[in-house]
């Protein structure tokens, strides 16, 4: 195989990579629910649900299923009634903390631009 070939294998499977965890990133409220276990650290179901404006039970019940068994977020469950069960980031998604930083950052930076020149146009407009 020559270098061609391989650089386009190796692209390939890249993409592959980037792909496959893209399902379980850019599903609805999956960054969101990484975030706050970042910021936040231990969380608790109802805690997370609160802050998370618009979400249903069910929908953070399955992304937080999905994240579990993607190894990005692990569950404890204490053996009180009612249960009592904390959600934190694996080891593994730590390692996001840096990347999540930076696109809250990105974010912040993308919309003041907007925001701006929407407050700029509505003043102009009056």
């Amino acid at each position: 195989m020559n270098d061609d070939a391989m650089h386009t294998v190796k692209a390939a499977g890249e993409k592959c990579e980037v792909a496959s965890i893209w399902e379980v990133l850019g599903r609805r409220w999956s960054l969101l629910i990484l975030k706050n276990l970042s910021t936040k650290g231990v969380i608790r179901f109802n805690e997370l649900k609160k802050i998370l404006l618009g979400i249903s039970s069910t929908v953070l019940a399955d992304r937080l299923l999905e994240l579990e068994r993607e190894g990005l977020v692990s569950k404890k469950i204490y053996p009180e009634i009612p249960p009592k069960v904390e959600y934190r980031l694996t080891t593994q998604a730590k390692e996001l903390e840096v990347i999540l930083k930076e696109l809250g950052k990105w974010a912040s930076r993308w919309k003041a631009p907007r925001i701006t020149t929407k407050n700029t146009t509505s003043v102009a407009s009056t």
